[in-house]
């Protein structure tokens, strides 16, 4: 007998509906799978086995063969044991299964369900196929319920799962466990615990209110690491649209562990031993690296100049379009990549090059091929190019407390206001430093005062075309934390001096 269960599965950070087919005949006990799986999908046989066994239902000692469709389309992880389980008891006629229901989990020897990954693209593609609900793990239901409008069935056993389609009306939903709508955010870090830094501070909150790429060089122990971290604490609320892009890409990533929508910036901060793949993505079937997982927040590279030059490099492309491709021979997925990169470094191997007080052991040479390690068009795409000082002695003994983070981050979150008006007509902009350079010349008109100083500097510091265009953004982001409508020549002056660090790769 034919039975048929619908289940999905991932393609980037996208679910596509996968059918599961079962078909029970005479010949030689066994199951066989068919349709492109993957390792794990082949292991589901002795789980699916040992699952009925163990739930108390029969087992057929016939030929079963499992068909995954598309036959194309590469099917990977365990989230398949559900759905055969449930097809080859439908195809023994103990249970009835609608064809209005999708179904994933992972199952274990004793038919408990495990939670598996995906769950809030699948639950989303089974709302666009119009189908009633979805049956998943438990753990994955507050993942699930982000999905509006449509039903989610959470159950802890296969049991469950079989008691639910013989009489839908006993099922209870579970109790929540938290708010899946959770809108407190609380931070680690604020900067209030920051000591002196003003011009640090001033270039992290251009950088928060206008989404622009910074980095931060200074010798040891100045504050270069508890200024990146702080920079989360003054960014704005996650937009709903936002947060679901996150929380779907954390899905695909197997990252939730069981939360519901995520609410909160992502702050990513790899070791510099980390590869490229790492970063952008990969694997035999694409998972998403640091600089998706970071989208819509920030990309911390502490100690920039230890990274591979190689691996920097990876981040040019991302940093660009805003999202990357993973290609592979059959198969070719894009994953967001819309982050904020923030890096901090030493100005020399030893660390105290420009230092007022201990003296740079480093020849020239070296220098040179320390800053060799990051590439010009690297260095391009940084809006931002901060030198942070030592603290001095009475800065350091000091008992004030900074500006808090909450103050800041109300500025910040007006300008990005102010923004969001502007670019109300352009869906792919969501704050000035995702303009392209067309759209520099509706936005950032310059008068002639701001123009001569901008040629100026392309002049003196031998600005590149990307540069001079970052520059301008930057000059759009401080005009909008002053409520300016339009760019001032001390707006242009004071984006210039924040690519003071170009001369190092000249």
């Amino acid at each position: 007998m034919l039975a048929k269960v619908a289940s999905a599965t991932i393609v980037g950070i996208d679910a596509v509906e996968v059918g599961v087919e079962v078909d029970i005949s005479a010949g030689l006990p066994g199951m066989v799978v068919v349709g492109l799986p993957d390792t794990a999908v082949q292991e589901s046989k002795e789980r699916v086995k040992a699952a009925i066994k163990n739930t108390g239902y029969l087992f057929p000692l016939r030929k079963i063969v499992v068909n995954l469709t598309p036959a194309d389309l590469r099917k990977e992880g365990p989230s398949f044991d559900l759905p055969i389980s449930l097809g080859v008891l439908a195809a023994t006629e103990q249970v009835q299964v609608p064809g209005d229901l999708l179904f994933l989990g992972e199952l274990s020897l004793d038919g408990s369900l495990r939670g598996v990954s995906g769950v809030l693209p699948i639950a989303a593609t089974a709302k666009q196929l119009g189908k009633r609900g979805v049956v998943v793990p438990l753990t994955n239901w507050e993942e699930a319920k982000v999905v509006e409008d449509i039903a989610v069935y959470a159950f802890a056993h296969l049991q469950d799962v079989l008691h639910f389609l013989q009489d839908p009306h006993t099922y209870q939903e579970p109790v929540k466990a938290g708010s899946v709508n959770a809108s407190v955010v609380h931070h680690s870090y604020d900067l209030r615990e920051v000591k002196g830094q003003s011009h640090a501070r001033r270039a992290l909150e251009i950088a928060a209110a206008g989404g622009h790429n910074l980095i931060f060089v200074g010798p040891p122990g100045a504050g270069k690491t508890l200024l990146a971290r702080c920079l989360p604490s003054i960014l704005p609320p996650m937009t709903p649209e936002e947060a679901l892009e996150t929380t779907r890409i954390y899905s695909v990533a197997g990252l939730l562990q069981g939360k519901g929508l995520i609410t909160e910036r992502p702050f990513r901060s790899p070791h510099h031993s980390a590869s490229g793949p790492s970063l952008v993505g990969g694997g035999s079937f694409p998972r998403p690296g640091e600089i998706s997982l970071a989208s819509n927040g920030v990309l911390f590279l502490d100690e920039l100049t230890e990274f591979k030059r190689d691996v920097l490099d990876f981040l040019r492309q991302p940093l660009e379009d805003g999202f990357v491709t993973i290609s592979r021979t059959k198969q070719s997925v894009a994953f967001p990549a819309k982050f904020m990169l923030v890096a901090s470094t030493n100005p020399c191997p030893c660390g105290y090059w420009g230092d007022a007080v201990q003296p740079c052991t480093c020849s020239p040479k070296q220098r040179e091929q320390y800053w060799a390690r990051l590439s010009g068009p690297l260095m391009d795409r940084i809006d931002l190019q901060v030198l942070v000082t030592r603290l001095k002695a009475e800065e350091i003994t000091s008992t004030a407390t900074g500006e808090p983070s909450a103050v800041v981050r109300e500025r910040v979150t007006q300008a990005r206001q102010i923004q969001q008006a502007r670019f109300a007509q352009e869906a792919a902009i969501r704050c000035n430093a995702q303009m392209q350079t067309i759209h520099l010349r509706q936005f950032c008109p310059l008068d002639d005062r701001g123009r001569s100083l901008l040629e100026g500097a392309i002049r003196r510091l031998g600005l590149s075309a990307r540069a001079s265009d970052r520059v301008l953004k930057v000059a759009r982001t401080i005009a909008d934390l002053a409520h300016s409508p339009s760019i001032q020549a001390h707006h242009v002056a004071e984006a210039i001096q924040y690519r003071t660090l170009d001369r190092f790769n000249s």
